[in-house]
């Protein structure tokens, strides 16, 4: 579906849905879009599902993960917070303990993943290169480098640490630090490319992994403490540590819930695997489309994953309006 077509999509759809006698029916609702893409989609797809289905009111709050959880401890709003990374926010606990917040679902199902990748074309090819051992044992295969975080971002220190835990120097693998990110995703485009070796850190969803689709090396299973040493700048006995995944949440006010159950309800089954939201994220940066667009992208692509989350009226309105 081009841009234009989406554009003229999205307004006749506020359009019809905004002259609706049923539009008044859920009343106000405010809701958080924090400032990264993938938030931005996840708010835009809730506020369609809401106001089109639902009859709501949807304010968008742009916020931040702290900002919006102090928000929510200070003021009681807003209403719903979606697309919050609990690993970024450690006063969240207590929200929840104090009866403020409810967690309501795993927004991004499969939780922001931090890993090593290969291209997938390689493992294809050599599939002993889903795993670091065949890696190690095969390092020209993947081009006897390792490439690796720019200065600044944490997963530099962590992957240094991991690659002395792995003796990637003993295996003839350089750590190649990249100078920013935007290099580090154009290495893995430009080895897509031309079907060059590749093999790196990246993380997900991206629209980089949605647009390259890449292979996750299997590591060493996580272990806290060896993660929390490599994490570290000063670790005296790097170790063998997967990442972490990171739970992504959607969180409701217990007041809001209270108030309003069922729209409290369809925000506990809306999740996206990391696949179906990089390929969303792909999609709009290559159309260079809004997050609005991206939305009615994603409603007009993956029907089956949607529809389950609505009630059967929500269901008969949002299908013919996207048929």
């Amino acid at each position: 579906m081009k841009v234009a077509t989406l554009k003229i999509a999205a307004v006749l759809l506020a359009a019809a849905f905004t002259s609706s006698p049923a539009f008044a029916e859920c009343g106000k609702v405010t809701i958080t879009e924090m400032n990264w893409a993938s938030a931005a989609v996840v708010t835009a797809i809730s506020k369609f599902v809401m106001e089109q289905g639902y009859g709501c009111s949807v304010t968008v709050v742009p916020s931040a993960s702290t900002t919006a959880v102090t928000s929510v401890a200070e003021t009681g709003q807003p209403d719903i917070v979606t697309e919050l990374w609990l690993n970024g926010v450690p006063a969240y606990p207590k929200l929840v303990e104090e009866g403020k917040v409810r967690t309501l679902a795993h927004v991004l199902s499969d939780g922001g993943i931090d890993a090593w990748w290969v291209p997938k074309y390689l493992v294809d090819q050599h599939p002993e290169l889903a795993s670091i051992e065949g890696i190690l044992a095969n390092p020209k295969l993947v081009g006897g480098r390792f490439h690796n975080c720019p200065d600044g971002w944490g997963c530099k220190t962590t992957n240094g640490h991991l690659a002395q835990a792995y003796d990637f120097s003993g295996h003839g693998i350089e750590v190649f630090n990249h100078g920013s990110g935007e290099t580090l995703a154009a290495s893995i485009a430009a080895a897509y490319e031309n079907q060059e070796p590749w093999f790196g850190y990246y993380w997900a969803p991206t629209s980089v992994l949605g647009r390259y689709p890449m292979v996750q090396v299997k590591v060493a299973d996580y272990d806290p403490k060896i993660h929390a040493c490599n994490a570290a700048e000063e670790c005296a006995t790097p170790g063998k540590s997967a990442y972490p995944a990171a739970e992504v949440v959607t969180a409701v006010t217990t007041d809001f819930e209270t108030r309003q159950p069922e729209i409290a309800a369809l925000m506990s089954k809306v999740s996206f695997t990391n696949a179906q939201m990089s390929d969303v994220l792909a999609w709009q940066e290559t159309k260079k489309a809004s997050s609005d667009e991206a939305a009615v992208y994603f409603l007009t692509k993956y029907k089956d994953v949607w529809a389950g989350w609505l009630s059967a009226d929500a269901k008969l309105k949002l299908s013919a309006l996207l048929k």
